[in-house]
């Protein structure tokens, strides 16, 4: 029998190597054993990348889904549907804002027909007679009504602001809520253009303190 000083060393690496693969096969956390997939063979397989294929098309897709709910929101609006009008026009204080403005007589209503009158008169009385007085006379007219106007809408937002404190707390006419200039903005609107619908036909139907 020819002696092998290398069988020793073979004989114990032999159970090394067979219980490497053993590891290899049974160990779920162990090496995996083949190359990561490519691109398209994790596209194939189910896997979407983060950065979508097409872009122009990915925000042509948004842009139309926004119009739809802008164009839903406008409807509801228009309605006076307020359960789909946006979030902003639900809040609390803003429903209790445009009820109040709504059940009052607003001089400002008026403002635009009246100004494009005052404006008509003084181009034909001006053509007509030619005389400086007439065109001093339709201004003083505009901005005494424009006077009347900042005044009446000023005593409208000391009561309605106390109200809205009362009911609602400070933050209801916090800079951030903007809430006096939606109130005024909405005062010298024609009542029947105002968006959101006001929610009664007549005027007077004031809001519950």
């Amino acid at each position: 029998m020819t002696w092998n000083p290398f069988k020793k060393k073979e004989e114990a690496q032999a159970p090394v190597e067979q219980s490497a693969k053993a590891v290899k096969k049974t160990d779920p956390n162990g090496p995996k054993g083949r190359p990561t997939p490519k691109m398209k063979q994790a596209q194939a397989a189910g896997i979407r990348p983060l950065v979508p294929a097409d872009r122009k098309a990915s925000a042509k897709a948004a842009k139309a889904r926004m119009r739809e709910r802008e164009n839903a929101e406008y409807e509801a609006m228009q309605k006076g549907d307020l359960n789909h009008m946006p979030k902003s026009e639900r809040l609390p204080w803003r429903i209790y804002i445009r009820d109040y403005v709504d059940a009052r007589f607003n001089i400002g209503e008026w403002f635009i027909p009246v100004a494009f009158a005052i404006l008509i008169v003084s181009m034909v009385v001006t053509s007509v007679y030619a005389n400086a007085w007439s065109s001093i006379i339709m201004m003083v007219l505009m901005y005494g009504y424009l006077i009347a106007v900042i005044i009446d809408v000023w005593l409208m937002w000391r009561k309605l602001k106390a109200k809205l404190i009362a009911k609602y707390g400070e933050a209801s006419v916090a800079k951030g809520s903007r809430s006096f200039s939606y109130a005024w903005s909405r005062a010298i609107q024609m009542r029947r253009w105002r968006l959101p619908k006001p929610r009664y036909d007549k005027r007077g139907h004031w809001p519950e303190d």
